[in-house]
């Protein structure tokens, strides 16, 4: 009975561990059968686009105004006012600032009173001159009447109807009106030059008055020209004196519509420009077909386009470039002198060119290549060769065609020969 017993016992032990073994086997068999495969990445392809596309040149710009004018003090006294408001539009010809007048004042009424005077002593020997000359009129015409008497006496005493002394009194009488004459004629010369030394001083205390009264109007500082007017430099209450070399300008009026920008070509890209226009007509129309943008430094593109206005007569030896200046509009004065920004211009159009989006672009150790996916949604890595870039795309020299499907978003996730899930791509905005 034991030995029976015993013998269940292992027959039992041994199918339990037979089943537990099956369903072990069953269980793998139904997990590895019912494992997913795994699935293919999903990516964002563009096609390559062909179109013509116009190539950019850039440069750094800096703004300036078309005219910067210095404020300055041409007479020296205490600030007494400033009468704008920093960093305002002002017009020409607007008060700015006003040094105390009352010492310039004083000094025009002296040179009006000096010249008053003066103009007296010049209606003195104006009355002196008449004067001299009446009393040379008189002398004359008594000498007249002397000679007359001379000449008659002559013939007389010559007849002896006269004494000889009564033709000496002629003669001498004659004699003494003669010298009447002269001292006549002697004091109209002194009036004539007492006359032209009160008309020098009349002059001269004119330009007195004149000088007085300018450096009373410039008491009064004014804007020459409209503009922006900057921070003012000195205060309320300041001496002011223009003769100091360390005094610098009281503040900067800036006419910035137009505004100007300065940017410079090198030598090689300058030689370009005119080699494509030889003569000053064909750079002069060149000139005025270009249609320049600029590119504020947060990289918005301000919405008008500028001019070119200059280049400068030489080329730096030290940096072999030339200096060059555009203008731009500037309504609501948004550009201020000192801001930066970047010149864009067109200087050529490249006909029928591969475009991709500059993200389809992965350099390695120098080799550009983009992720090409076929029509079984294959992947291939291609090596490109690229030109230039253009906004957010890249031009492909060689190495695709027109039409082909390119990664775009995901290129991190592919490898050769992996297949993929495209979706269009979507530019970021």
């Amino acid at each position: 009975m034991k030995a029976l017993y015993k013998r269940k016992v292992l027959t039992g032990i041994a199918a339990s561990l037979m089943l537990t073994a099956l369903l072990i086997v069953l269980g793998s068999s139904r997990s590895k059968r019912g494992a997913p495969p795994a699935s293919a990445p999903e990516v964002e392809v563009v096609q390559v686009e062909r179109r013509d596309v116009p190539i950019y040149s850039e440069w750094i710009g800096t703004l300036d105004g078309m005219v910067n004018a210095e404020i300055k003090a041409q007479v020296a006294g205490y600030l007494l006012s400033k009468n704008y408001t920093e960093g305002s539009f002002v017009k020409k010809g607007q008060l700015l600032f006003e040094i105390d007048p009352r010492p310039f004042q004083a000094a025009l009424d002296q040179a009006r009173g000096d010249l008053a005077k003066a103009e007296g002593q010049l209606a003195q020997a104006s009355g002196q001159l008449s004067q001299s000359q009446a009393q040379l009129a008189e002398a004359e015409a008594s000498q007249g009447k002397t000679q007359l008497d001379q000449n008659r006496y002559t013939t007389l005493v010559e007849q002896g109807v006269i004494s000889r002394e009564q033709y000496d009194n002629a003669v001498q009488a004659n004699l003494g009106t003669k010298a009447q004459v002269k001292a006549g004629k002697a004091g109209v010369e002194t009036s004539t030059a007492s006359i032209t030394s009160a008309r020098a001083a009349v002059e001269a205390a004119k330009a007195a008055v004149q000088t007085a009264e300018l450096n009373l109007s410039f008491t009064k500082i004014i804007s020459p020209i409209d503009g922006i007017a900057g921070i003012s430099v000195a205060q309320v209450g300041n001496l002011i004196q223009p003769i100091n070399p360390n005094s610098g300008a009281l503040t900067t009026v800036s006419a910035v519509d137009p505004v100007k920008v300065y940017f410079t070509l090198s030598e090689p890209e300058y030689l370009t420009l005119i080699k494509r226009n030889p003569t000053q007509a064909e750079l002069n129309a060149a000139n005025q077909r270009m249609q320049l943008e600029l590119v504020l430094v947060d990289g918005t593109t301000y919405p008008h386009k500028g001019k070119f206005y200059l280049a400068d007569r030489e080329v730096d030896q030290k940096t072999g470039a030339i200096r060059l200046a555009a203008v731009f509009p500037n309504p609501g004065n948004l550009l201020r002198p000192g801001q930066y920004g970047r010149i864009r211009a067109t200087i050529n159009t490249k006909q029928a060119a591969l475009l991709v989006p500059q993200r389809a672009v992965s350099e390695l150790q120098g080799i550009y290549q983009v992720a090409v996916v076929d029509a079984d949604n294959r992947v291939s890595i291609r090596p490109v060769k690229t030109g230039e870039r253009v906004d957010t795309m890249w031009i492909i020299e060689s190495g695709l065609n027109p039409g082909e499907s390119v990664v775009a978003e995901g290129t991190q996730r592919v490898r050769p020969g992996a297949a993929v899930v495209q979706k269009p791509f979507v530019a970021a905005r």
